[in-house]
């Protein structure tokens, strides 16, 4: 049998001077190529967890495990662009080459390929307040993508965005998964972008425990989709889920 990507057992994180546990006796494990949405409410954990594979934070106890091969090849991708306000498109998606003294040529025609992949080909000389906000969301993109990864972490990158936009960057992702081979953990308020960009929806509850895993089966991703009963039949089902957390919390 394979090895997961990712393994979480019983893990437990407790910040200090706090109460309570943020996330309490965490179990999942994430299978080579799955992507899977993160979903519950506010204070629930969600970005904790995030920053837990990061290994922007440590645990307090417990397992998390993440496949050798993997644990060099993540990338963060936060919930607001955070672009450098006076360099360029183009100079913001270099940045990590600069802090780890490994720009050249080849990696700027690396970061230019991706921006133009990204629609972008344009704004590489414009600054950030220069763009709207979805086109500082694909900098943002290009900037982690810029690194080759093999895991994204998404920390809600679309929840400021109109929806409109919101469903093109949806569907961005799902081609980027395709074309990079990608897979993502991704953090999300919204059951309906947890259904469409999730193989797998975990909800936590209020306690930072794992309430449901469910597993998503639907034909390739478009935003059709959404429209469709079968669709419609996991999003309810995890709404019913959602509701149960607000009903015993």
């Amino acid at each position: 049998m394979e090895a997961p990507a990712i393994l979480v057992r019983d893990l437990v994180k407790r910040f200090p001077n706090q109460a309570h546990n943020v996330l309490e006796n965490v179990s999942f494990s994430v299978a080579a190529g799955e992507c899977v949405a993160l979903l519950g409410p506010s204070g629930c954990g969600k970005t904790t967890l995030l920053r837990l594979l990061m290994g922007i934070e440590a645990p307090t106890s417990g397992t998390l495990v993440v496949e050798e091969s993997l644990r060099s090849r993540l990338a963060y991708v936060f919930q607001e662009p955070r672009l450098v306000p006076w360099r360029t498109t183009l100079e913001n998606v270099l940045l990590p080459f600069e802090l780890t003294g490994s720009l050249t040529a080849e990696t700027r025609e690396l970061a230019v390929a991706r921006l133009r992949e990204l629609g972008l080909g344009e704004r590489l000389a414009h600054f950030p307040r220069e763009l709207s906000g979805g086109m500082q969301m694909r900098v943002a993109l290009a900037r982690a993508l810029v690194t080759r990864p093999r895991v994204l972490l998404l920390d809600e990158p679309f929840a400021a965005l109109d929806e409109r936009t919101r469903f093109r960057l949806e569907d961005l992702l799902l081609e980027l998964r395709a074309e990079y081979d990608l897979q993502y953990v991704f953090v999300t308020h919204s059951i309906a972008e947890a259904v469409y960009l999730g193989d797998r929806v975990l909800l936590l509850n209020n306690q930072g425990r794992l309430h449901a895993d469910e597993r998503v089966s639907l034909p390739p991703r478009d935003q059709d989709l959404k429209l469709q009963p079968e669709f419609n039949r996991y999003v309810r089902a995890l709404s019913q889920s959602f509701h149960a957390l607000e009903v015993t919390a």
